[in-house]
C-alpha cells in the first residue's frame, strides 16, 4: 500500500482548521492502516517530520429515506502531529 492509497483525504472543518495552527493535521485514512502506515505515509507524501498519530474509527450514521433504513460507511480518521515548526503547503491555502 503506497501513501496515496493510506491516506484518502483532509478533514474539512473548523476543529481541523484549529489543530492546524498548532501543528496537527486530520486526514480520513484507509481504516486497516496502522499509525505506522500513517505515518510513514504523511511523511513520504508531504516531506515532514511526524511526532505523533492518533487514530479512531467513526461509526457510520444511520440514514433513513421513507420506511427505507441504511447506514453510511464506517471511516477511520487520524490526526497527526508534526515536529515544530514544520507544516504542510497543500494544506495551507485551506485555510
Amino acid at each position: 500500500m503506497n501513501a496515496y492509497d493510506t491516506i484518502k483525504k483532509p478533514v474539512i472543518s473548523e476543529k481541523s482548521y484549529a489543530g492546524m495552527e498548532k501543528g496537527v493535521y486530520t486526514f480520513w485514512v484507509e481504516p486497516s492502516a496502522t499509525k505506522t502506515d500513517i505515518r510513514n505515509a504523511v511523511q513520504q507524501a508531504f516531506g515532514v517530520k511526524v511526532v505523533k498519530v492518533g487514530t479512531f474509527n467513526v461509526l457510520g450514521k444511520m440514514k433513513r429515506t421513507g420506511k427505507f433504513e441504511g447506514r453510511r460507511p464506517n471511516r477511520k480518521k487520524a490526526m497527526v502531529k508534526l515536529a515544530e515548526g514544520q507544516k504542510i503547503d497543500a494544506l495551507e491555502g485551506l485555510v
